[in-house]
């Protein structure tokens, strides 16, 4: 194990070209925020990292699952340390009122038009990786190893890291002894948090088809009422975590969509449901989703629908659980450069992630932290007031990190992490 002063010090001399390059890195970070693409279409954003990841004299591997981008940092005998970024945006319309917010929309998948918004800070994220690969670049007497730099796309939709995966990421590129990211969240900006074992939910998203049979909104009798059916199976849905999961246990089962008609005197022939469960363990996970394709059974059935319901998965977040000794490892390093009060211990986060997908592919450990991006003061009034739950959180609207000292906490994390592999002694 690397010794904690001899990180402190790589850090701090590697950190010491921070500052003169935070205007670029601003500049970076607003172009990208002005400019967000939709999962798997991250085609400019990648050629940003790319570019910046050759200006600092990485080798650059383009095109990793479509758009995926992995840099290599050479820097003699070492181990291999893995740092990942995400890189696509939501198909949000962004309500922050910047001066940069976006304005773009995008053709999504399914051919629709729809605004897009990096309401996740996916934009941060890219910006921390391409200023702490420059500072690494910058520095190399400071550590010794490799460094890979893996900008990663599709996050949001679960597609981006398999599709590296399968892109022959794990023959193309060396193993990397660790695997270490991060995510801008609600919290004071300047801070970090983790913990060790599960820190990102698994996810599952269903779409739930039911079948009846239309009539004349006059003539109810003469329908099976798909909107009653799927109105019986949302309410039922929700004694699933109330009256089947344990007090001691943790479980969340969202109806994101219910979708039925075009107008209100004709009953439909179908209704659509589309939902989300997060989950932090895998039975408990097996018994949710046994659970939601019982009472959808169920209650079309009750209803006497005509055919049996269709529920297809749509997509799956891995349960992401970080290395305890990695962890600890990682902790001990952020202790030591931000100071104990900077570094806290957080639960699991009911949010899901497919960064763990990584580590279970190399079979090596892998560590996942969060960066504080609200205002110090504004956090510390809500918490005061009680209202943190009014403050925008990921994925809303109003998502908008501080972007100092947020920019500058999250570029320090990452390289504080890595040289918590890559660190040396001073000759």
């Amino acid at each position: 194990m690397v010794p904690e002063d001899t990180t402190q010090e790589g850090a701090s001399a590697i950190l010491a070209n921070m500052r003169p390059l935070l205007p670029e890195l601003e500049a970076l970070y607003k172009d990208i925020h002005s400019h967000p693409e939709l999962s798997m279409q991250e085609t400019r954003t990648a050629g940003i990292a790319a570019d910046s990841l050759k200006k600092a004299g990485y080798e650059v591997t383009t095109g990793v699952g479509r758009t995926g981008v992995v840099g290599l940092l050479r820097n003699g005998p070492g181990p291999t340390v893995m740092l990942r970024a995400d890189m696509d945006a939501l198909p949000i319309a962004e309500n922050t009122g910047l001066a940069y917010a976006s304005k773009v929309t995008a053709t999504d998948a399914e051919g629709n038009t729809v605004p897009v918004g990096h309401m996740c800070g996916h934009d941060m994220h890219v910006t921390w990786l391409a200023g702490a690969a420059t500072l690494m670049s910058q520095a190399r007497d400071a550590w010794k190893g490799t460094l890979m730099a893996v900008f990663q796309p599709g996050e949001e939709t679960a597609q981006g890291a398999q599709a590296m995966i399968d892109d022959g990421l794990l023959e193309r590129f060396p193993t990397p002894e660790v695997v270490l990211g991060q995510h801008v969240m609600v919290g004071p900006a300047g801070f970090v948090a983790g913990s060790s074992g599960p820190i990102t939910s698994a996810a599952d998203s269903l779409q739930i088809r039911l079948f009846g049979r239309g009539a004349h909104g006059s003539m109810p009798q003469a329908s099976i009422d798909p909107v009653v059916m799927a109105a019986s199976v949302v309410l039922r849905l929700q004694t699933i975590v109330s009256r089947e999961v344990a007090a001691t246990e943790s479980a969340v089962v969202t109806i994101g969509v219910l979708q039925a008609g075009t107008k209100e005197n004709v009953i439909p022939d179908d209704a659509t449901i589309k939902l989300n469960v997060r989950t932090f363990d895998n039975g408990v996970r097996k018994r949710v989703l046994k659970a939601i394709e019982r009472i959808v059974q169920a209650e079309a059935e009750a209803s006497g629908a005509p055919r049996k319901p269709e529920i297809t998965p749509l997509d799956r977040y891995p349960l992401n659980v970080n290395d305890e000794t990695a962890s600890n490892r990682i902790a001990a390093a952020f202790r030591d450069y931000f100071s104990p009060d900077r570094v806290k211990h957080t639960g699991p986060a009911p949010a899901s992630e497919d960064f763990g997908c990584f580590g279970t592919a190399w079979q090596v450990p892998s560590v996942f932290w969060f960066v504080g991006g609200t205002d110090p003061a504004t956090y510390a009034k809500a918490k005061a007031e009680g209202k943190l739950n009014d403050l925008p959180v990921n994925h809303s609207p109003k998502f908008a990190p501080i972007l100092h000292p947020t920019l500058e906490t999250g570029i320090e994390a990452l390289v504080v992490g890595a040289l918590a592999w890559l660190g040396t002694k001073p000759s």
